[in-house]
């Protein structure tokens, strides 16, 4: 039996990258780039701060002129691939999580996000390319947790809304997966250190530590292990994977 591979090379092919500033964002388009795609990212800061060529753009999508300015973009773009990764995290159980932290969370986490994967979708249609959509989930998307209400139903949220698209873009040979990341080591995680110290009188680095070593492989991710099966859904390796959400958390979502 011969073995028809199909290639990982990214070249040729239009790649946007939101949240492009964060641990997996950066990453993820340094990974783009380096099989020869061409990377576009936005993020809130004005300059792109990975280390590869991007044509980088800021946007405010919690704003209606910054979430609309964006989705031109992506039209004006035409994207082959598109890594659908900005979200903000934040802590809080029932009792106390207010409206407030919901508007923000479901804001960016939901509202923008799901308008740019449209965006990105329609575009798709209109140019008749087949295409590839990767939402970023999360491990909290799976299952609540007692002080994370309003983000683990974000995360569920993009997982529901990445089987309905990948149901109604079939069709058109677009396929739409998502990444469930367990715990990775990245910049946000100071700030959630930060917010269990708080909420649950640890000290700074405690709650970093015990969950690196709750992980069943023994240690947090690192941002290039998620970029990796962002490739693999990008490339045509994965040119049958679709309505999938990928767990890549070094099996917590076990525990």
């Amino acid at each position: 039996m011969s073995l028809d591979p199909a290639p990982t090379s990214l070249t040729g092919k239009t790649c946007i990258v939101t949240g492009a500033n964060g641990g997996i964002g950066t990453a993820t388009a340094e990974h783009f780039a380096a099989l020869g795609a061409k990377v576009l990212t936005t993020d809130l800061g004005e300059t792109f701060a990975g280390d590869c060529e991007s044509e980088h753009q800021a946007f405010d999508l919690l704003s209606d002129d910054g979430l609309a300015q964006c989705q031109q973009w992506i039209s004006d773009a035409k994207p082959d691939v598109f890594f659908n990764n900005a979200a903000l995290f934040d802590m809080g159980s029932v009792l106390d999580a207010d409206l407030s932290q919901y508007d923000r969370l479901f804001g960016l986490n939901v509202r923008a996000a799901y308008a740019l994967m449209q965006s990105a979708a329609q575009s798709m249609v209109a140019c008749e390319q087949a295409g590839s959509i990767i939402n970023l989930a999360s491990q909290a998307g799976h299952r609540g947790e007692a002080l994370v209400a309003h983000y683990c139903a974000t995360k569920a949220a993009i997982i529901s809304y990445t089987q309905s698209a990948a149901l109604a873009l079939a069709p058109y040979k677009i396929r739409v997966n998502a990444i469930s990341p367990g715990v990775v080591d990245t910049p946000m995680w100071k700030e959630v250190d930060a917010l269990f110290a708080e909420f649950e009188g640890k000290e700074i680095g405690q709650k970093k530590r015990e969950v690196g070593e709750a992980v069943p492989l023994g240690y947090m991710g690192r941002p290039f292990e998620i970029a990796r099966v962002a490739v693999f859904l990008a490339s045509d390796q994965s040119q049958y994977v679709t309505a999938q959400t990928l767990s890549v958390d070094g099996g917590s979502v076990l525990r």
